[in-house]
């Protein structure tokens, strides 16, 4: 009966807010066509008039930042970009401050994770977030997002065109709806109005009806000069393929890898078109899901990008004047290692695969564990029927995640004739 009734709760809120359809989330009307009377009073809990005692202003602190608050005349006084990695544990936080008292938050981490945003943002000095981005309706990336909106002066809202039937999705659409804001559509061709020198776009979701609510991530690309991110939120490779088949300009400087470095998402084709020198990866240290996965750090190692991890130094800072970027904290040391699927292809088959009987952990789509279906098949190992696909050279049990597009039957035995070898999750990582 709960399910039932948040269910409905976020389906009259949806509706109200956006005048849609079950279930998805329509382009609004842009807050700048609004009297500015109605934004100011929608944003009536402007902290410009409540405590300012941790101001950088107040300080000397060369480290700190200017205050980026839009009534506030003080600049950045080096027209820097700063973009923060803010440290939320097993999600996502990320703030970008731009020349022109600008700024984006992108995701605000897990529901107990909204305080401690805010705290960090108005440690800065910042009162109003003049754009917040909602990548996609997973509770470590929308869960704090309700308390940033109470908290500040808020621009513009964008979300993806898809609900989800969570108390933290309701939690977030009624903050919404509290402050008088709509939701613009996160989608594949957005241009965010940065009013400054920097660039920044939407290069993801390009479609909709994805079993995966990681494929509605909004993956925003930020450039400065020659410096550039990209924000892959938690985009899987279903979302990679479409940004590299549509032809975008994925290229960038810097990386936050998807997906908490999931061996789902930071795909070899992918990777190959950003070509970053620098990869950040935003995860919680001890996870359950063992994120970063070592088949994603291989790749990057394996490519020579230097990788800043928040389980290992916590939050991080990039700092760009457009011609260069640093960061405030040591890169990580991991070196590469034997992925279970390297070790699978350096060992014989017979001493490596497992019983048809046995059941393996495997991660689905949002980051849960899950139990993979056992085979039924109780013959000789290399007598199993797997599948493969009408592209790639992976081979794949039946049940897999990745066969949702094609599934030819084949012997093991022929498809280890014939080089393939099994994904990574058929084969435990």
């Amino acid at each position: 009966m709960r399910k039932v009734a948040v269910f409905l709760l976020v389906f009259v809120v949806a509706f109200t807010l956006f005048g849609c359809s079950q279930g998805e989330l329509p382009q609004s009307d842009d807050l700048r066509n609004m009297p500015e009377s109605s934004i100011s009073r929608s944003n009536s809990n402007n902290p410009k008039d409540s405590d300012t005692s941790n101001n950088p202003e107040s300080t000397n602190n060369s480290d700190n930042l200017e205050s980026t608050g839009s009534n506030d005349s003080s600049v950045n006084p080096n027209d820097t970009l700063k973009v923060h990695f803010i440290d939320v544990g097993q999600a996502d936080s990320i703030l970008v401050q731009m020349p022109g008292n600008k700024s984006i938050l992108i995701d605000a981490g897990n529901n107990n994770d909204g305080d401690g945003v805010v705290s960090y943002i108005k440690s800065l000095g910042i009162d109003k977030i003049d754009i917040l981005v909602g990548t996609h309706p997973h509770e470590d990336h929308i869960g704090g997002l309700d308390t940033v909106i109470k908290n500040f002066y808020i621009g513009k809202v964008y979300m993806p065109k898809v609900s989800h039937n969570t108390k933290t999705f309701e939690d977030v659409l009624l903050a919404i709806k509290s402050k008088g804001l709509k939701v613009s559509t996160a989608q594949a061709g957005v241009i965010l109005d940065t009013g400054s020198s920097v660039k920044a776009e939407m290069l993801a979701p390009n479609g909709t009806g994805y079993e995966s609510l990681n494929n509605y991530s909004a993956v925003i690309k930020i450039t400065f000069g020659d410096i550039s991110f990209l924000f892959a939120g938690d985009a899987e490779t279903e979302s990679e393929i479409e940004m590299l088949e549509k032809g975008y300009n994925l290229k960038s400087t810097v990386l936050k890898i998807g997906h908490h470095g999931s061996s789902t998402s930071t795909s070899a084709e992918f990777l190959k078109a950003v070509a970053p020198s620098y990869a950040v990866i935003s995860t919680g240290e001890g996870n359950d899901y063992g994120h970063p996965h070592q088949e994603t750090l291989n790749r990057l190692v394996q490519a020579n990008i230097k990788i800043f991890r928040t389980d290992e130094s916590g939050t991080i800072v990039a700092t760009s004047d457009g011609s260069a970027v640093s960061f405030d904290k040591a890169e990580s040391s991991v070196k590469a290692e034997n992925s279970p699927e390297t070790k699978y292809q350096e060992s014989k088959p017979s001493t490596v695969n497992e019983s048809p009987t046995e059941t393996k952990k495997q991660e689905n789509s949002a980051g849960e564990k899950t139990q993979a279906p056992p085979s039924s098949d109780n013959t000789e190992r290399n007598g199993e029927t797997v599948y493969i696909t009408k592209s790639g050279s992976k081979y794949h049990k039946d049940g897999c995640r990745y066969l949702s597009k094609s599934k030819i039957p084949i012997s093991l035995s022929e498809a280890l004739k014939r080089n393939y070898t099994p994904c990574s999750a058929c084969n435990g990582s």
